[in-house]
């Protein structure tokens, strides 16, 4: 048998250098070499294969206080990421296993055992496992279903709809007996995806008019659920053509996070009185208890093709922050990958 291969001691990184203002740009950024050491006790040295861009990523960003803890300046930023195994100092993670984690945006990550979860490369393409098998499926999943009580009949609105996220939740309502799906994007391609592959009723280009007439018209009889990525003119949008007892879910709100001033709120919130209507936000966090569901009921569909699901793959660590920029201009065509 032959030696295993000699683990690195160097790899590169992408560091963050100031904090942004406004639209990040590259003088925020560095990518350096770095150190890699060995696993201590209880350890595994990853090679990243595939990373994951987001964008919530833009919040860490900032030095405001969020949900979760802002990337430190000067260090490696985080995100997820798979790769294979390549030293192990921990029991039940071997050589040449790969492994999904969060230690991102760099080549090699030294990752303790318990933060590192086994994946199946047989069962499902490694990148599946950072989008629609992994925390962007489980965040429509949990969103749709806990949190906006999707039940079967529901007319559903999805923002941001041939994303990652809101393609998944068009397709899970779809497959759960929605009444009827309508999706906005930003592009008359991605429009024509969200009708012809994944099966949305309706679909609009948001940037071709204004987005309350638009969806008034892709739903003359109003909505009962909204999945909400973008805020904005949509939730504004979303809260007007709410039924009675509708529940808006608010998973992100990409259209203000590059904003320098506070982003004017929907004016017509008190249309919420007449119509019964709930809006909660949520975090895909707080509802890891439904994996274990998430996997048994999502995993078949995706084997199948019931549910379909796209990536756009850019390849180079050098191009990291180019690809978590394209996210933020909504470049991607659902999950934005890097491929090492």
């Amino acid at each position: 048998m032959p030696d295993a291969p000699t683990p690195p001691t160097a790899g590169r990184e992408w560091r963050l250098l100031s904090r942004p203002v406004g639209w990040p740009k590259p003088e925020d950024f560095a990518l350096v070499e770095a150190e890699v050491p060995a696993p201590g006790e209880g350890q595994v040295l990853v090679r990243n294969e595939y990373l994951s861009v987001d964008p919530y990523m833009r919040g860490r960003m900032s030095a405001a206080k969020s949900y979760v803890a802002p990337y430190e300046l000067g260090k490696a930023m985080q995100g997820g990421a798979v790769g294979e195994v390549v030293a192990s100092n921990a029991e039940g993670i071997a050589v040449g296993d790969r492994v999904l984690h969060f230690f991102g945006w760099r080549e090699y990550a030294v990752v303790d055992a318990r933060n590192a979860v086994k994946v199946d490369p047989e069962a499902a393409p490694l990148s599946a496992y950072l989008g629609v098998l992994g925390m962007t499926g489980l965040t429509a999943y949990a969103g749709l279903l806990r949190t906006a009580a999707f039940k079967e009949g529901d007319s559903v609105f999805v923002s941001g709809a041939a994303g990652a996220v809101g393609s998944q939740v068009g397709q899970i309502a779809k497959l759960k007996g929605a009444s009827r799906v309508i999706g906005s994007a930003g592009s008359d391609e991605k429009v024509k995806l969200l009708v012809e592959e994944y099966g949305f009723d309706a679909a609009f280009n948001y940037r071709n008019g204004p987005v309350g007439e638009q969806l008034r018209a892709a739903a003359p009889d109003g909505i009962d659920v909204y999945f909400d990525n973008v805020g904005g003119d949509h939730l504004e949008a979303a809260i007007g053509s709410l039924n009675r007892d509708g529940r808006i879910a608010v998973c992100g709100m990409i259209s203000v996070y590059n904003n320098t001033e506070p982003a004017p709120g929907p004016k017509n919130l008190a249309r919420l009185i007449q119509t019964r209507g709930r809006i909660e936000g949520f975090l895909v966090g707080d509802h890891y208890d439904l994996q274990p569901q998430f996997v048994r009921e999502v995993g078949p569909w995706v084997r199948s093709g019931e549910l379909k699901y796209r990536e756009t793959v850019v390849e180079g660590i050098e191009n990291n922050l180019e690809a978590f920029l394209g996210v933020l201009r909504g470049d991607n065509t659902g999950k934005m990958i890097v491929k090492l």
